[in-house]
């Protein structure tokens, strides 16, 4: 009985399917089948109950597997912190990014992080769409909102206030609305998830609310190209200020209607469970936030967002 084929039929008795296991594990079927018969074969009793449906728990699993995966999490532990003790962080991070924090803002703070732990091997997964931490194969993704599945554990980065945005060439020809009212009249770039077109803004100023149904030429499920659509001068976005931080810090783009905040959002670094936080993924916590504190600080300073957004 190897490590390896315990940490298998864990993986097995978690989904309650061989297959969802192996893609999780990036393994074949077969492999994944071969370990559950070597350790159902070393402990003279079966596991699990097959049938052409479904897979469950032999009344033998149930004692054998939460025992079983105690014993992982206590060898994991003791492995990590000898290597906290060491200094040491490898291995390789599966990590899935949004499209335009990840390509734009995130993938340069990756660069460092790996010249400084060299032993660490990235895989990113660059998409606007819900990640599936397992039919994805991703350890941790870094998004928008907290988790709201149960069985995902998550650490809160920061607080990402939403800004209006236009270029000054777009706002001279159309005109700057100073009112949620005036919105109206102008050209809007959406973002769209499964077929959703985000045409609805909600805007706060001093506790009211205002929701304003917007029209528009221009939606992508690509939150980067929303952006580029904005720089270029075709209409107006809401944006997260992380992912236009530079546009507006050199002024490619400008704040429109500052009195008046659009929706403020969170980012969160998630992972599958308590058990899958690694040396690693602790530190790719720490340095998140310390460099995301950095831009908030600098749009503060700069007026584009109110400090007690970010709070």
């Amino acid at each position: 009985m190897l490590l390896e084929d315990l940490q298998i039929i864990v993986k097995v008795a978690e989904f309650r399917s061989i297959t969802a296991a192996a893609v999780s594990l990036d393994m074949r079927v077969a492999t994944a089948s071969a370990a559950i018969k070597r350790v159902e074969a070393a402990l003279g009793m079966q596991l699990f109950i097959r049938t052409t449906r479904q897979l469950r728990l032999s009344s033998a699993g149930e004692r054998y597997i939460p025992e079983c995966q105690q014993a992982l999490l206590t060898l994991e532990q003791a492995k990590q912190n000898m290597q906290d003790e060491q200094g040491s962080v490898e291995g390789e991070l599966r990590i899935a990014l949004s499209s335009d924090l990840g390509r734009n803002v995130v993938a340069p703070w990756l660069d460092e992080f790996v010249h400084e732990h060299p032993k660490v091997k990235l895989k990113l997964n660059i998409s606007d769409s819900n990640i599936d931490f397992y039919r994805d194969a991703v350890d941790v993704a870094l998004r928008y909102g907290s988790p709201s599945e149960s069985n995902l554990y998550g650490f809160k980065i920061c607080n990402v206030p939403g800004v209006l945005c236009a270029t000054s060439e777009y706002l001279t020809q159309h005109g700057t609305p100073v009112h949620p009212q005036e919105l109206v009249s102008h050209n809007g770039l959406f973002y769209q998830l499964h077929d959703v077109i985000n045409d609805v803004w909600t805007f706060t100023s001093n506790g009211q609310e205002h929701k304003i149904k917007m029209s528009g030429n221009r939606a992508s499920n690509d939150g980067d190209l929303v952006r580029r659509w904005c720089v270029a001068g075709h209409g107006l976005a809401v944006k997260s200020c992380l992912d236009v931080a530079d546009d507006l810090l050199e002024k490619r783009i400008i704040s429109v209607m500052p009195n008046y905040q659009p929706r403020t959002s969170e980012l969160w670094l998630v992972c599958p469970s308590r058990q899958s936080i690694t040396p690693a993924i602790r530190l790719l916590r720490d340095m998140l936030k310390q460099k995301c504190a950095v831009i908030l600080q600098h749009l503060v300073a700069h007026e584009f967002i109110d400090s007690h957004s970010v709070r």
